[in-house]
C-alpha cells in the first residue's frame, strides 16, 4: 500500500454569531478573510491562514439559511452546544507556543498540551461556537552523532 496524504482545501463550520467567530479566527488565529460573497440572505465568511492561500474555512450561521427547517436548526444548535459539530486539526511547529497564545486570548481549553503515544504533542480548544480546534506537533526525529554511528555500525541507514 502507498501512503496517501490528504490536505484540506475547504470546509464549513457552523457558527452561532458570525461576527464573534470572525473575530476569533482573525484576531486569535491570525486568519485572513478570503471571501464573503454568498447568496442573498446567507450569512457566511470564508477565512484561512495567510500562509496557505488554497485553504478556505467557511464560517456559516446556519440560522440565516431560509432553507433550514426549525427542527434542523434545533438539532444544529444542540450539536453546537456540545462541541460536536465541527472539528479541525492543524499541524504546528510548536504546540506549547500556540497553546500559550490561544489560551492568553481567552479561548476555552479542551486539552492542555500532552505527548501522545505516537510521539506527537497536541492540545485542543473550542472556538466561540463550540467547534473543536486541535493543534498537533508531529514527532521530531533528532539524530545525534552517536545514533548515526550506531546505525553505520549495523550497516543500516539512519532513519
Amino acid at each position: 500500500m502507498t501512503r496517501t496524504d490528504l490536505r484540506l482545501s475547504s470546509c464549513t463550520l457552523a457558527v452561532h454569531d458570525l461576527n464573534e467567530a470572525l473575530g476569533f479566527y482573525q484576531d486569535v488565529l491570525g486568519f485572513e478573510i478570503r471571501d464573503d460573497d454568498g447568496p442573498e440572505g446567507m450569512q457566511w465568511m470564508s477565512v484561512g491562514p495567510p500562509s496557505q492561500p488554497d485553504v478556505q474555512i467557511v464560517l456559516e450561521s446556519p440560522g440565516a439559511d431560509s432553507g433550514v427547517s426549525p427542527a434542523d436548526r434545533q438539532a444544529i444548535a444542540e450539536l453546537m452546544a456540545k462541541g460536536l459539530l465541527g472539528r479541525l486539526v492543524f499541524v504546528t511547529d510548536s504546540c506549547d507556543a500556540i497553546f500559550e497564545r490561544i489560551e492568553a486570548a481567552g479561548a476555552e481549553v479542551m486539552q492542555e498540551p500532552i505527548n501522545q503515544p505516537n510521539g506527537a504533542r497536541d492540545c485542543a480548544f473550542l472556538d466561540p461556537s463550540g467547534n473543536m480546534l486541535r493543534f498537533t506537533q508531529p514527532r521530531q526525529v533528532v539524530l545525534t552523532l552517536e545514533s548515526r554511528q550506531a546505525h553505520a555500525a549495523t550497516g543500516r541507514p539512519a532513519p
